[in-house]
């Protein structure tokens, strides 16, 4: 496990930390609402050479991000809204998880027994307004 006590403004090197150090290139952020996981999601993704705008797929379910050549960087889920884990697999998660992209996965704790073995567990706490507590886990 690693531990990051942070400021918010310095989330783009927690970003270039993740990047580097991550056992996989499935992310899932588990954090409470207003924790700051599509804020780091959007530092990863320009972290990448991402050239979207990214923001939460919270209707969608799924946003896809490119580089800045137009190849397929990653995707990103949030499945606050989700039911139950077959709405996951009937949007086709698991061809997803499937590609060699970034899959960052916000509210996995909403689908429990899909999240893969190998994803990078990544724990945000709100310490304050401007400070996080982020954690790299590899079992919650």
């Amino acid at each position: 496990m690693k531990e990051f006590i942070f400021k918010i403004d310095k989330i783009d090197d927690i970003a270039t930390y993740i990047i580097h150090n991550s056992k996989s290139k499935i992310l899932a952020f588990y954090a409470p609402m207003g924790a700051g996981k599509t804020t780091l999601i959007k530092a990863l993704v320009k972290e990448l050479g991402g050239k979207d705008n990214v923001s939460s797929p919270t209707f969608g379910l799924v946003n896809e991000y490119a580089d800045k050549n137009g190849e397929l960087l990653g995707y990103h889920f949030d499945f606050y809204r989700l039911e139950d884990e077959n709405e996951a697999m009937d949007m086709g998660l698991e061809d997803y998880l499937n590609t060699k992209s970034w899959v960052f996965m916000e509210w996995p704790e909403k689908i429990p027994n899909l999240v893969p073995i190998d994803a990078q567990i990544i724990k945000i706490e709100i310490l304050n307004e401007k400070t996080r507590k982020l954690q790299l886990l590899d079992i919650i």
